[in-house]
């Protein structure tokens, strides 16, 4: 003898679904966690250089303008070429400029917004980093600003190894920190 069918109440599928969901992306949280972390490197251009040194810096006290381009308003501005980050109060004043150290992977040009943000970790290169502040990903690679914890200036990578952070001194990471909360504007120019 046969069971008829019987249907499930819409609640039980709206449950089942948002429990199936959250396993997803807990799932997937643990696995970009045991996976490569942005780290910075030095390179001379937007394509993967591992031989790249990085360029002495030039003086900070030098006042350098906002990138036109960059938006308005309220916002983190990352200069491929000037190898420069701004950050850019709601009346488009900049509150802060410093030259940076990226890494072998470059986010395309246009504007992004803060998302997960992580206090430390290891960079791929296995140096100590804090004030993690991921705003994209680029080629599969995190892009993400950061510091090393003492301060350094990242070792150039291994051959072949794509990273994707865009390291700055401590001080100017714990600035980022403060400044790049979730849903902050990145502005990426070239």
């Amino acid at each position: 003898m046969s069971v008829p069918a019987r249907r499930l109440p819409s609640w039980v599928w709206v449950t089942g679904l948002t429990v199936l969901a959250l396993v997803a992306v807990a799932a997937l949280a643990v696995k970009a966690d045991q996976g490569p972390q942005p780290t910075a490197s030095s390179r001379t251009d937007r394509s993967a250089s591992p031989s790249a040194k990085p360029s002495a810096s030039p003086r900070e006290s030098e006042p350098v303008a906002v990138p036109d381009g960059s938006g308005t308003g309220r916002r983190i501005v990352y200069s491929l070429n000037q190898r420069r980050v701004w950050l850019v109060d709601a009346s488009d004043a900049p509150l802060r400029t410093f030259t940076v150290w990226p890494g072998t992977v470059s986010p395309g040009l246009g504007s992004y917004t803060v998302g997960t943000r992580r206090e430390a970790a290891t960079g791929s290169d296995g140096v100590e980093i804090e004030n993690i502040v991921y705003f994209t990903v680029a080629s599969g690679i995190n892009i993400a600003f950061s510091n090393a914890v003492d301060g350094s200036s990242p070792p150039p990578p291994e051959s072949g190894v794509q990273t994707g952070g865009v390291r700055m001194r401590a001080a100017d990471g714990d600035a980022v920190w403060k400044f790049g909360t979730e849903g902050t504007t990145v502005a990426v120019v070239g």
